[in-house]
């Protein structure tokens, strides 16, 4: 399997520094500062890229475990809402909101909301955050 990489560079300090974050298929290079990470400031930040990734892993575990199922998804649209709180002295991400909807013919609520929590647990970014609290709501779309 192949390795993913990333890279950042921070330049200054904390609060009047900046930086940029990197993706190393080129497919995103963005700015990040205190102001985008800590306030409501231009840029992004760090938990808006993992809400990111968790949301598109999720969308495709979920289709993945529909499809073994014997389902045919037609669309999985998901978000994700990565929570940043002060806790003690630090920061820490508490929580993360999933919320889908997806269009699948032929599946009643109650299969679908075995699937979709299969898939929360299964998905890789849910295991790697497995620290942080994760909910999910799931929602069957005509």
């Amino acid at each position: 399997m192949p390795v993913r990489k990333a890279s950042a560079v921070w330049n200054g300090t904390l609060k009047e520094g900046n930086g940029t974050m990197k993706m190393q298929s080129g497919a995103y290079e963005g700015k990040y500062s205190f102001g985008s990470r800590f306030e409501e400031n231009p840029g992004t930040n760090p938990e808006e890229l993992i809400a990111a990734a968790h949301a598109g892993c999720f969308s495709m575990a979920l289709s993945g475990g529909l499809t073994k199922a014997g389902f045919t998804p037609e669309r999985v649209e998901t978000s994700a809402k990565a929570h940043l709180e002060k806790v003690g002295e630090g920061f820490k991400i508490t929580r993360i909101q999933l919320a889908c909807q997806a269009t699948i013919p032929g599946i009643d609520d109650a299969t679908f909301q075995e699937i979709a929590a299969g898939a929360k647990a299964g998905c890789p970014v849910s295991q790697a955050l497995a620290g942080v609290d994760i909910s999910l709501d799931a929602q069957l779309v005509s």
